[in-house]
């Protein structure tokens, strides 16, 4: 999810569109909120890796 955010961020950026680079933000914020409570070994929605 991070990759993905990262990739629509950096093409929302270098074409000038706001909608991609928002989602693309978006995707990276939960993307490591996940990862962080992954880590710490917390399941959440009944999954312990998001991988």
């Amino acid at each position: 999810m991070i990759v993905l955010g990262l990739i629509l961020l950096i093409i929302g950026l270098l074409v000038g569109m706001g909608l991609l680079t928002t989602i693309g933000s978006v995707l990276i914020v939960v993307g490591a909120i996940l990862w962080l409570l992954g880590a710490t070994g917390r399941a959440v929605g009944g999954r312990k890796h998001y991988f």
